[in-house]
């Protein structure tokens, strides 16, 4: 599975950015694509991620009523909206893809490279 994202950038607080990310190659109808971030010095954490079978959605708490994930079938696309970005919000985002029901970082099956994503005050 090979997973290329899209999208990031520089933008300034209460602004909007959109990350997209494609998976090709094999894949199978039970699993899950969704998005990670990491901030220098932090350990990269879980922000958003939706079951492909189902659609379920599944968002952290410090995203939640600010970012929206959704699918695209046809073209085996999700991507992130992200809207009033804060400061803290900068990081490099992860595209990540699981098998699994969880979503933790050390259980993500194939990682896309990070684009980066900065909100200046």
């Amino acid at each position: 599975v090979q997973l290329q994202a899209s999208g990031g950038g520089l933008v300034q607080a209460g602004g909007s950015l959109r990350l997209s990310c494609a998976a090709s190659g094999r894949t199978f109808s039970s699993y899950g694509l969704g998005w990670f971030r990491q901030a220098p010095g932090k350990e990269r954490e879980f922000v958003a991620g939706i079951r492909w079978s189902g659609g379920v959605k599944y968002l952290s708490d410090s995203t939640k009523g600010r970012f929206t994930i959704s699918r695209d079938n046809a073209k085996n696309t999700v991507s992130l909206q992200m809207n009033s970005l804060q400061p803290e919000d900068t990081a490099v985002y992860y595209c990540a893809f699981t098998y699994g029901s969880k979503w933790d970082y050390h259980g993500m099956d194939y990682w896309g490279k990070g684009t980066q994503v900065t909100v200046s005050s």
